[in-house]
C-alpha cells in the first residue's frame, strides 16, 4: 500500500474550500445576502468587473448592495471551477464560467437575459481563510430575448401564476433561511 501524502491531502481540502467559496458567492448574490457576499473578499481585495468597475472590492459591493435586493428572478451557475494551487499553499488562481439568468423589464417590457461571464481570481489564504484578493472579469457571451414562462407547456406549472407555487426570494424568505440553512 502506497503512503499518504498529507500535501496532497491539503491541497484536495484548500480546492474544496475554494470552490464551496464560489458557490457562496453565487448563493449570497442571488439571495440578496450582502453580509455573506462580504465574507468572499479580504478585506484589501480589489475588483475589476468586465469594465463596469475599476477599484476596491468594498467600494463594489458597496454600488452594487441595494441593487440586489431589488433585483428578481436572477441566478448565477457555477460552472467550470478550476482551482491553481500555487507552490506556497497559501495562494491560488481560480478561473470560474458563471451563467447568469436575469428577469427585468427594460423599455417596460418583461425580458430574460442569460448571460455567461468568467473570473479570474487570485485566492489567498490568511488566517486559514481563502478568500478572494483580487478578481478580473470578462464578459464572454449574452442573449436577451421577450420573457416567456411556459413552464414546459403548464406539465410543470399549470398556473405559475397561482399563489401556492414557490420560488426563490431573498433573505430571509427564501427556502434556504427557512430551513435554517445560509450559515
Amino acid at each position: 500500500m502506497s503512503e499518504i501524502d498529507p500535501k496532497a491531502i491539503q491541497a484536495v481540502i484548500d480546492k474544496q474550500a475554494i470552490q464551496e467559496k464560489m458557490a457562496l458567492y453565487s448563493r449570497a448574490v442571488d439571495r440578496a445576502d450582502v453580509e455573506l457576499l462580504r465574507t468572499m473578499y479580504h478585506p484589501d481585495a480589489t475588483e475589476h468587473h468586465g469594465g463596469t468597475f475599476d477599484g476596491s472590492a468594498a467600494d463594489y459591493l458597496d454600488k452594487i448592495s441595494d441593487g440586489l435586493a431589488l433585483a428578481k428572478g436572477m441566478t448565477h451557475l457555477l460552472c467550470n471551477c478550476i482551482v491553481e494551487l500555487n507552490d506556497d499553499g497559501k495562494s491560488a488562481i481560480v478561473e470560474s464560467y458563471i451563467l447568469t439568468f436575469a428577469r427585468m423589464k427594460l423599455d417596460g417590457k418583461k425580458t430574460d437575459t442569460l448571460t455567461c461571464a468568467r473570473t479570474v481570481d487570485r485566492f489567498e489564504k490568511r488566517d486559514g481563510d481563502w478568500r478572494i484578493a483580487a478578481r478580473r472579469m470578462s464578459w464572454e457571451w449574452n442573449r436577451d430575448m421577450d420573457s416567456n414562462e411556459g413552464w414546459a407547456g403548464g406539465m410543470i406549472l399549470p398556473d405559475p401564476k397561482a399563489e401556492e407555487v414557490v420560488r426563490g426570494q431573498k433573505k430571509p424568505e427564501d427556502i434556504l433561511y427557512l430551513m435554517g440553512g445560509g450559515r
